[in-house]
């Protein structure tokens, strides 16, 4: 007699079949906004059958009898498996299949025998697991679930007779795959059922050490979901303490007309100047003129007063940082905010404490701008050498903050923002040299921590107009420059 061996996992499998039953399983599958998924494959992994999504996202699966016994119908061939040894005599020109799978539904050996002959299951055995088998014999399908203990199979198969058999009836595992989509893989103890099933997208972005992919999914900050209090546009009171000292300053803020407490925003601080408010910061210059531009509504704006009493501001300290992580914790914990999305922009006063936070602040801060800014008088933390975006507007006949010292920010910035084996700062970047400004974006830093420094020939302000021009072009450019992410 013809003996066929191929190696397989251990088992301890069962010693007779039995005919299955009739059963119809319906599905529908979307996608995690609820919407059908249409074209997903359905799979059942040890029956082998498929079937496919339709525009409303449903599938069907259904047989009556599958081996045909009710009917009468003719099972060809013999088998039977003794001692760990499955013997097999088929007379038609069909071949006995055997495939065996695992309980993920991955298939690990697939078989074809021919005629008559044995296959010896001891050989190759070393695994431990629980399996399934499915046998084809001509139109007969019979499944076996088995399991391994890691040793050679012996006499012990048997166990005293008991069956470790798998109906059709009593379960499979179901994947459901379908592009752009993870796969889903849903074990079902009862075949005949109606389900409705969720897929998940895949996140196709980048991850890194440190930092944000562009483009990235939001990150919605612990406040979505929750109700708020606040007014769509108003002004509140911010206690902290630092030290045992209690400290309360007016916050302003606009959030977006539809805001939408299930969406994470985009969050911006305007930090003000020397002599200024956060009430002139938000309804005076209307977040240094970038609100009007977010038409989509895609927003929160935030300006928090500095150190300042009666148009005098004392020079930012160690506890205004302390400020800023408070006043953020608060915002993320009560409002929908996207927490890889926050940004913080000022001018002269304000841009000094904005570029003091670009120094540490690289976790929380996704990008800075910053108008007039410089890097003394001023109490500065420790650079942490990591990169941030950084984009500085300096008018080259000011003479308060002068060119050199938002030059020397700025290299701070470059230093940390350089792409790997490059040293941005040792790259010349071209300023203007008339009325006409000139924006310069650097070439040798990562892509993703982009550094833009912007000239002309004006003085101390921040919103710098071409000659001829009615309308600042800062408020535009910063714009785009956060809205890149």
């Amino acid at each position: 007699m013809k003996r066929a061996i191929f190696s397989v996992l251990p088992v301890l499998l069962a010693t007779a079949f039995t005919a299955a039953s009739a059963y119809t399983l319906n599905g529908t599958v979307n996608d995690d906004t609820g919407s059908p998924v249409s074209g997903a494959l359905a799979k059942l992994l040890v029956k082998g059958d498929t079937a496919t999504t339709d525009s409303n996202g449903k599938f069907t699966f259904h047989e009556d009898d599958p081996l045909g016994l009710s009917a009468g119908a003719f099972k060809p061939g013999h088998i039977d498996i003794v001692d760990g040894v499955l013997r097999f005599s088929q007379s038609s020109n069909a071949p006995v299949q055997v495939r065996i799978f695992d309980m993920m539904g991955n298939l690990v050996l697939r078989q074809e025998l021919h005629g008559s002959g044995q296959v010896d299951l001891r050989q190759g055995v070393t695994s431990q697991g629980a399996y399934y088998a499915r046998v084809h014999v001509g139109n007969a399908v019979e499944t076996v679930r088995f399991t391994s203990d890691g040793s050679h199979v012996s006499n012990a198969i048997r166990q005293g007779g008991h069956k470790a058999l798998l109906k059709p009836g009593e379960g499979d595992t179901l994947r459901i795959i379908a592009e752009g989509f993870d796969t889903l893989n849903v074990a079902l103890p009862n075949l005949d059922t109606t389900i409705t099933l969720q897929l998940t997208k895949v996140s196709s972005e980048q991850t890194h050490a440190f930092g944000w992919a562009k483009g990235n999914d939001p990150v919605p900050s612990s406040g979505c979901g929750k109700d708020t209090q606040m007014s769509k546009s108003g002004q509140f009171k911010f206690t902290w303490t630092y030290k045992g000292e209690s400290t309360t300053r007016d916050v302003y803020y606009d959030l977006p007309s539809n805001y939408d407490k299930n969406k994470p925003y985009r969050l911006i601080f305007g930090m003000q100047c020397m002599g200024g408010s956060a009430q002139n910061v938000a309804r005076g210059e209307n977040y240094y003129g970038m609100k009007p531009f977010d038409k989509d509504g895609t927003t929160i704006f935030v300006a928090p007063d500095g150190k300042c009493h009666e148009n005098m501001c004392a020079p930012w300290e160690e506890k205004d940082y302390a400020f800023f992580d408070e006043l953020l914790a608060k915002l993320e914990s009560e409002l929908c905010i996207d927490s890889s999305r926050v940004f913080s922009s000022g001018f002269s006063y304000g841009s000094m404490f904005t570029n003091g936070l670009s120094r540490n602040h690289q976790h929380v801060l996704r990008a800075v701008a910053v108008y007039e800014t410089a890097d003394v008088n001023i109490w500065l933390p420790d650079v942490v050498n990591k990169p941030i975006a950084w984009m500085g507007v300096h008018g080259m006949s000011d003479n308060l903050c002068t060119p050199a010292m938002g030059r020397s920010a700025r290299d701070t910035a470059l230093k940390n923002a350089s792409a790997e084996g490059k040293d941005a700062t040792k790259e010349n970047a071209e300023e203007s040299n008339s009325g006409q400004h000139k924006c310069y974006d650097y070439k040798d830093v990562d892509e993703r921590f982009p550094v833009k420094w912007c000239t002309d020939n004006a003085g101390h302000q921040w919103d710098h107009k071409d000659p001829g021009q009615n309308q600042s072009w800062v408020p535009q450019t910063t714009w785009e420059f956060f809205t890149q992410f």
